[in-house]
C-alpha cells in the first residue's frame, strides 16, 4: 500500500536541465517526513516534458534514494505501449517498487483497448512489481473503465491498485463493487482523499498527493489517521491543508485588449511556484508551462499566508529542513520577479 504517497518534482532548474542537487533535496525532505512513498516523474514531476533518457535518469536516482527507506514508483505510462514497455523494463532493472501507468493521452484508446494492449502487456511482462494504472479522463480524454480493471485484478495479481483521478464519486463506487474488497484505491485527487477514504463503500486507502510536495508531513499523517478510525483528528489536518489542496489549478479572469479570457494555471505551475516562494530547491517550469500571471500569484501567496497564519506547523518543517525564513520570505516581493508575467 502506498498510503500517504507523494509525486516527486524533477525541478529543471538552470537553462531547464534537470537538477538533481535539487531533487535529492526533496526527496531526503519527504522521507523525513515519513511519507510511504516517492512517485517519480509523475505529471507534477513535469514528466509531458522530460526526454525518455531524462526520464530513466530521474527514476534511476529516485529510486536509488528510496531503497530499503520507502517504496519507490516510476511513472512509465504514455501513449506508446512500446515506450512503455521499455521504460517500465529500465525502472525495474533499477529497483523500483511500482509503476504508474497512465491511461493513453490523445489517441484514446477505448478501455478494452487500454486493458488488452496497454496494461495487460505491462503487467505480463514484469510481475515482480505493482503495476497501478491512473486514471485521469480529465487530462487524457480517455478512460479505464471499473469492469476493465476488474479484469485485469482477476488476471494479474500484481494489477490490484489504482490511482483514481476521476472526480466521479460513482465511478469509484463501482471500482470497489467491481473489484472487490482486496483492491487498493488510492486518491489522486488531494482534495477529494478525506471524501473518498471515509466513504463506506469506496474504502480508500491513501492518496498520491501533489501537496505532499509542501507539506508531506501533514498529508501522511492525514491519512494516516483516516486509516486509523481517527477522523475527527483526520478532518481537523484536512482543514488545515484544504487552501494548498486549492491551488492545483488556478483560474483568473485576465484582461486583454480584445476582452476578459480566463487563465488557467495548471498542475504543477502553481505548486512549484509556491515552493520557490518558500526556499525549496525548485527552478521554473518548462515550456510550454511557463509562469503566473500577477493575479495568480496573489492567489498563491494568499494560500502560503493563509497556511503560515493560521496552521503554521503545516509549513514550519520546510523552515527547519531548508532553514529558511517563511515569514519574511511570504513578504519579500523580490522574490516573484522571475515567477510571474509581467503582464497578460
Amino acid at each position: 500500500m502506498f498510503s500517504g504517497c507523494h509525486t516527486a518534482l524533477i525541478t529543471p532548474f538552470k537553462d531547464h536541465e534537470l537538477y538533481l542537487e535539487g531533487l535529492e533535496k526533496l526527496v531526503e525532505f519527504q522521507i523525513s517526513g515519513g511519507v510511504s512513498g516517492i512517485l517519480a516523474v509523475g505529471t507534477t514531476g513535469e514528466s509531458p516534458t522530460l526526454t525518455w533518457e531524462e526520464h530513466n535518469k530521474v527514476i534511476r536516482f529516485v529510486a536509488e534514494k528510496c531503497k530499503g527507506r520507502c517504496k519507490s514508483i516510476a511513472g512509465t505510462g504514455s501513449n506508446n505501449t512500446r515506450e512503455t514497455m521499455e521504460s517500465t523494463g529500465h525502472a525495474v532493472q533499477v529497483g523500483v517498487d511500482a509503476a504508474l501507468l497512465v491511461d493513453p493521452y490523445y489517441n484514446g484508446p477505448s478501455s478494452l483497448e487500454i486493458r488488452r494492449e496497454y496494461v495487460a502487456p505491462v503487467a505480463k511482462k514484469f510481475p515482480q512489481i505493482q503495476i497501478i494504472p491512473y486514471v485521469i479522463p480529465g487530462r487524457t480524454g480517455t478512460q479505464l473503465l471499473p469492469e476493465d480493471l476488474a479484469l485485469l485484478h482477476q488476471q494479474y495479481a500484481n494489477m490490484n491498485m489504482v490511482k483514481e483521478a476521476t472526480g466521479n464519486i460513482e465511478n469509484m463506487k463501482r471500482t470497489r463493487e467491481c473489484c472487490g474488497e482486496d483492491f487498493t484505491i488510492l486518491s489522486g485527487d488531494d482534495d477529494m482523499t478525506f471524501t473518498i477514504m471515509t466513504d463506506p463503500v469506496i474504502k480508500a486507502s491513501g492518496v498520491i498527493s501533489v501537496a505532499s510536495n509542501i507539506a508531506p508531513r501533514s498529508v501522511h499523517e492525514m491519512t494516516t489517521l483516516l486509516n486509523q478510525g481517527k477522523q475527527a483528528e483526520a478532518e481537523k489536518l484536512m482543514v488545515a491543508l484544504k487552501p494548498l489542496f486549492g491551488i492545483v489549478t488556478v483560474k483568473t479572469q485576465e484582461e486583454t485588449p480584445y476582452g476578459a479570457v480566463t487563465c488557467r494555471a495548471r498542475n504543477p505551475l502553481a505548486t512549484k511556484t509556491l515552493m520557490a516562494i518558500l526556499g525549496m530547491p525548485v527552478g521554473p517550469c518548462r515550456p510550454p508551462l511557463g509562469k503566473m500571471t500577477n493575479k495568480g500569484i496573489e492567489v498563491v501567496l494568499g494560500v502560503g499566508r493563509t497556511v503560515w497564519k493560521n496552521n503554521p506547523e503545516i509549513l514550519k518543517p520546510i523552515a527547519d529542513f531548508f532553514d529558511v525564513d517563511i515569514e519574511a520570505r511570504l513578504y519579500d516581493e523580490s522574490i516573484l520577479a522571475g515567477l510571474r508575467y509581467d503582464q497578460y
